[in-house]
C-alpha cells in the first residue's frame, strides 16, 4: 500500500492512549480495489502506527473453544451476550497477551487482556486464573481450534477518538486443513458511541459500501469445520466465498 508511506505515523506507545477497550465496533467488508481507491482520501483525517518503520503488522491469533464449539454456538443462536476467547500475537515483537472479548449487546465489545511471554496453546496456571471470572466456563473446558493470521494497519484519528484497522491476507488454519482469502479486506472501526461522524464512516457512504457483520472466528471456524451450523452467518459466506483458496 504505497499511500500509507504518505500518512503521519503514530507510535506503539502512542497508541496505548486510544485502547478503547470498552467500545463500539462498525465493520465493513472491502476489497483490496476498493481500499486503493479510499485510503489515499482518509490522510487527513488519520495518522498511521508504524513499529520499526512498517506500517503493516503481522498478527497470529489462536482461538479456544469447547469440543462441541459452545462459544461460536452463542454466536450462531443470536445471544447479545457472548464470547471469544484467543491468544494473540503481534509478530516481529515482543507483544503477546490472552483476550477476551465480551460482546455485552448490539455492536457494544469490551475486551481484557493478559499479557504473555509469547502465544500460549494451553490456557493453565496464571491464564486460567485470569479467565476465571471473565468467562462462563472453566478454562479446562477449552481448547485450541483455530489458527487465524492476516496483516493489519491501524489508523488512529487526529481529532477523533477512534481507531480503525485494516485487515489483509486473511489465513485460516486447523490441523487438516488450511484457506486463505487474498483480495478481501476487513476494516473496522472500533469508536465511543456511535460513530456517525467519523471520516471513515462518512467516505463508506460516499462510496456506497455499507457496514456488515464479520467474524474472523465464526466465518473461519463455518468454513473449516463443514458441519457446523451456519446460516447465521450465510449472507456473510455467500460474499467471500469468490476469495477463498483452500489446501490441505
Amino acid at each position: 500500500m504505497e499511500s500509507l508511506a504518505t500518512f503521519t505515523p503514530i507510535s506503539l506507545a502512542d497508541l496505548a492512549a486510544v485502547a478503547l477497550l470498552d467500545r463500539t465496533d462498525t465493520k465493513y467488508i472491502l476489497t483490496r480495489a476498493q481500499l486503493t481507491t479510499v485510503l489515499p482520501a482518509l490522510r487527513p483525517f488519520y495518522r498511521v502506527l508504524a513499529i520499526d518503520g512498517r506500517r503493516q503488522s503481522a498478527y497470529r491469533t489462536l482461538y479456544f473453544d469447547t469440543p462441541d464449539f459452545a462459544l461460536y454456538r452463542h454466536h450462531q443462536d443470536g445471544r447479545r451476550v457472548r464470547y471469544k476467547v484467543r491468544s494473540r500475537q503481534y509478530v516481529g515483537t515482543p507483544l503477546a497477551f490472552v483476550e477476551v472479548k465480551h460482546k455485552t449487546g448490539a455492536n457494544h465489545t469490551r475486551k481484557e487482556r493478559l499479557a504473555t511471554p509469547e502465544l500460549v496453546t494451553e490456557l493453565s496456571g496464571q491464564v486460567s486464573t485470569f479467565l476465571h471470572d471473565r468467562i462462563p466456563l472453566p478454562a479446562a473446558a477449552l481448547a485450541p481450534v483455530l489458527w487465524v493470521d492476516y496483516t493489519r494497519i491501524t489508523l488512529v484519528g487526529r481529532t477523533t477518538p477512534e481507531r480503525l484497522t485494516i485487515d489483509l491476507d486473511l489465513r485460516y488454519a486447523i490441523d487438516d486443513g488450511e484457506l486463505t482469502l487474498p483480495g478481501l479486506v476487513i476494516a473496522e472501526l472500533k469508536s465511543q458511541g456511535r460513530p456517525r461522524t467519523s471520516p471513515f464512516v462518512q467516505l463508506m457512504r460516499q462510496h456506497l459500501i455499507r457496514p456488515g457483520g464479520f467474524s474472523k472466528y465464526c466465518v473461519g471456524a463455518s468454513l473449516l469445520y463443514p458441519t457446523l451450523p451456519h446460516n447465521r452467518f450465510s449472507h456473510t459466506l455467500r460474499r467471500i466465498d469468490p476469495f477463498q483458496e483452500r489446501s490441505h
